[in-house]
């Protein structure tokens, strides 16, 4: 029968200088021993299982009965090593997790013979990156990143390729309409009026009034007094407006359309100033 693979470390490495420290002398200076025997016991914990520890809210209780120390200075404690980031305070606020960058990077060190038979697979909680985690760990976490990455790459090529075919069309349609600079002026203070009346317009849309406008009149400068009777009118679409009998035919069309919904009047220079960002 198989021996159980082991995650955690029999010993670990403890520098020679570990006391020299200034965090460490800092933690002596304001806890007394107490600090440097609390932050010890919890290495040990955390090696034993591996590279990180996961606690909960009884383990302060543990704390204070395995060392003998009052409840209210182990906690602390603890709150110190996370706030001087000999743990890593972010994931033990998300995940309550004891671990850190340093204590990962002796953990490598540790199980280096180990793994280079059997490597060693890890998971979210690995704080260290790509290029400074070890051939012989494999990080699940690595793996899910670059698989969204990927996702989201190919989801912007999809999208970016769409928006290009659309942005072709509507332009092939605009040359072939030929628009002068005026009317196309005019257009755009109506398109950004019709907006605020009704809500964004999808490029179709706005291809199928300029395809209107071009119907109702052969004369360039019909064309730009429709389009600005109807931005005047805040109208959702364009109408002939030479001939009383064809104005009548217009208001009785635009207030069957907007159900008699009373639309705002424009002043018009004001909107000339805004389309041109003066």
């Amino acid at each position: 029968m198989p021996r159980p693979r082991k995650n955690g470390l029999d010993y670990f490495p403890l520098d020679v200088d570990f006391l020299e420290d200034p965090k460490i002398k800092i933690l002596k200076a304001r806890y007394g021993r107490d600090g440097i025997v609390l932050y010890i016991y919890l290495l040990c914990e955390i090696y034993k299982q591996g590279y990180y520890l996961k606690i909960d809210d009884d383990f302060e209780y543990i704390i204070s009965d395995d060392l003998k120390i009052d409840q209210n200075k182990a906690k602390q404690v603890l709150n110190f090593l996370l706030s001087r980031s000999l743990f890593d305070n972010t994931l033990f606020q998300s995940d309550k997790v004891l671990t850190s960058a340093g204590i990962q990077k002796r953990f490598q060190l540790a199980v280096k013979e180990r793994a280079r038979k059997n490597p060693i697979e890890v998971g979210r909680y690995w704080l260290l990156k790509k290029e400074e985690t070890e051939p012989f760990i494999k990080c699940t976490h690595f793996s899910d990143l670059s698989e969204i990455k990927e996702s989201y790459s190919r989801k912007n090529d999809c999208n970016s390729a769409e928006k290009s075919l659309k942005k072709s069309k509507v332009k092939n349609i605009d040359n072939i309409l030929g628009f002068s600079p005026e009317l196309e002026q005019a257009f755009q203070m109506y398109i950004l009026v019709r907006s605020n009346n009704y809500g964004d317009i999808i490029p179709e849309q706005i291809q199928a009034l300029r395809e209107d406008l071009i119907q109702l009149s052969d004369s360039e400068v019909e064309r730009i007094a429709i389009v600005k009777k109807a931005t005047a009118g805040g109208w959702k679409s364009f109408y002939k407006t030479p001939g009383k009998e064809k104005q009548s035919r217009t208001k009785k069309a635009a207030v069957k359309d907007n159900n008699n919904f009373k639309r705002r009047q424009y002043d018009m220079d004001d909107l000339e100033n805004r389309l041109l960002g003066r």
